[in-house]
């Protein structure tokens, strides 16, 4: 097969037309502002409708395992992406499969705006997280087809684009948060489908001027008889999963925590897999191989970067909702504002940092570098958590402060690491492989949070302050070692910096 020439394919596609970069950055910046504003409106009151009682609304289920649920969903979100950078490679290309899945994540939220328990629930779980896996890592990737790799504002682009998911993400849960609480969680479920409707709008109506061919070609088809067994395959594996799960869940031999226990070991285990087929395989270079040898490091530092901030979501939000005083400076807040913290200091930060790459030029600290800063900015995120139980005990309420300034810090290093990993991903990512090496980057969040569904059980009043003490050392003492060997590592890299 010939080597995809993305800069042959991709000519067509405008170069300027939105704060200097290509025009096609519009439509994708606008379709994940409102696919994130969507899930992240969701997830901002998803764990209090699990742990609260029935009687307001809830599920009642205990706190625990809502964090564990919590962590496994996210996890399974960004596990999917190698499901949808598959199809995206093979079956329909980039631009379809985006569609594809944000049509599955509508369903999903309408589907849990229905007041129909825990079944809704399970059933919302599963569209959301094959309709992210289809929508999330494509649009990202199309993003990197705007650019060919020596275009000097890729990273500026990425983080033009990382501040419509921000910006998205800031508003749904004020929105979503305060609906909820005037109109029921599932009317807060329902606007978040909303969300996500729109963004198909935008993407649909915009998509053929803005973005010409980009995400329409197929890189790695399936030929005819691949195309066959593939469909018979697929078939047989659902039909056998659904049937073992049934039986499974009748007969009480699938719990919820074996299940998390089961996800957390697939967190683990498809990484390794993936690396190893991908390194093995005949398709990529010499060069390509050894690129990918040098991701292999950012993708354990940036798992373990998301595994601190995805508990943004359940452990502090845990910690917002029975730790925090609510009421400050005569206002009155509700413990899901706090998932808008984030995104705010994003927004507010994310242009910065990105004037400040565009200036330094070639000085610019190089990815192994910035990776290592963001994993030292996590593991400080977590010490400053560990201070307000050592100074005033665990037993009472103290400052928001406290949170915001965790946030701010987690922040910093997401800065630091998350879009500067979806560049390098591009940028490192083999011709043969790149959707599904895009999923590979997301890849990383589903470790991190396959792994936080054990750990997120060990969080509790009596423990908080070694909680949050031991794992914001790791990530610290984990940052400095990558920064030791960040030079040789880069040798790896074969001229991409």
């Amino acid at each position: 097969m010939a080597e995809f020439d993305r800069d042959q394919v991709y000519k067509t596609v405008p170069q300027k037309g939105f704060f200097g970069n290509p025009k096609g950055l519009f439509t994708l910046f606008f379709t994940e502002f409102w696919e994130r504003f969507s899930y992240y409106g969701m997830r901002a009151i998803l764990i209090f409708y699990m742990y609260d009682s029935v009687a307001n609304g809830g599920l009642g289920i205990d706190k625990p395992t809502a964090a564990s649920i919590m962590a496994v969903y996210g996890s399974l979100v960004y596990m999917s992406g190698i499901i949808g950078g598959w199809v995206a490679d093979r079956l329909l290309g980039t631009s379809r499969t985006v569609f594809y899945g944000g049509v599955l994540i509508m369903l999903g939220h309408i589907v849990l705006a229905l007041p129909a328990g825990i079944t809704a629930l399970f059933i919302s779980m599963g569209l959301i997280v094959i309709g992210t896996g289809f929508l999330k890592p494509n649009v990202s990737n199309i993003v990197g087809d705007l650019y060919s790799k020596t275009d000097n504002r890729r990273d500026a682009g990425f983080s033009i684009f990382y501040m419509g998911i921000n910006a998205g993400a800031f508003l749904a849960p004020l929105i979503v948060g305060k609906v909820s609480d005037s109109a029921g969680y599932h009317a807060g479920f329902a606007l978040a489908a909303i969300g996500m409707f729109l963004g198909l709008i935008v993407f649909v109506l915009t998509k053929k001027k803005n973005l010409g061919q980009a995400g329409t070609y197929v890189l790695n088809p399936l030929e005819g008889n691949e195309r066959k067994r593939f469909f018979t395959i697929a078939a047989v594996v659902v039909i056998v999963l659904a049937v073992l799960g049934t039986i499974a869940s009748m007969t009480g031999l699938l719990t919820i925590s074996r299940f998390t226990l089961m996800v957390t070991f697939l967190g683990i285990l498809i990484p390794i897999a993936y690396f190893t087929f991908m390194l093995r395989s005949p398709k990529i270079t010499d060069d390509e191989r050894s690129r990918l040898l040098a991701y292999i490091p950012l993708f354990i530092a940036a798992a373990v970067f998301w595994a601190i901030q995805e508990q943004g979501s359940y452990v502090l939000s845990i910690f917002a909702d029975e730790r925090t005083n609510l009421s400050f400076l005569g206002f009155g807040l509700e413990p899901a504002f706090f998932q808008s913290l984030n995104p705010l200091f994003i927004i507010v930060l994310a242009p910065v940092f990105a004037s400040f790459w565009v200036k330094l030029g070639d000085r610019q600290p190089t990815t192994m570098q910035k990776f290592s800063f963001g994993l030292v900015f996590a593991g400080l995120s977590f010490i400053v958590m560990m201070l307000p139980g050592l100074l005033f005990g665990t037993d009472t309420t103290v400052s928001p402060l406290w949170l915001a300034l965790s946030f701010f810090l987690v922040v910093i290093g997401e800065l630091f690491l998350s879009p500067v990993g979806l560049s390098a991903t591009t940028k490192l990512a083999p011709a043969a492989f790149s959707a599904q090496t895009m999923s590979l980057w997301f890849l990383t969040n589903a470790t991190g949070q396959a792994v936080n569904a054990q750990i997120v059980k060990y969080y509790g009043a009596d423990t908080e302050v070694a909680y949050f003490g031991i794992t914001g050392l790791v990530a610290i003492i984990l940052g400095v070692i990558l920064f030791a060997f960040a030079p040789k590592l880069q040798k790896y890299m074969r001229g991409i910096r």
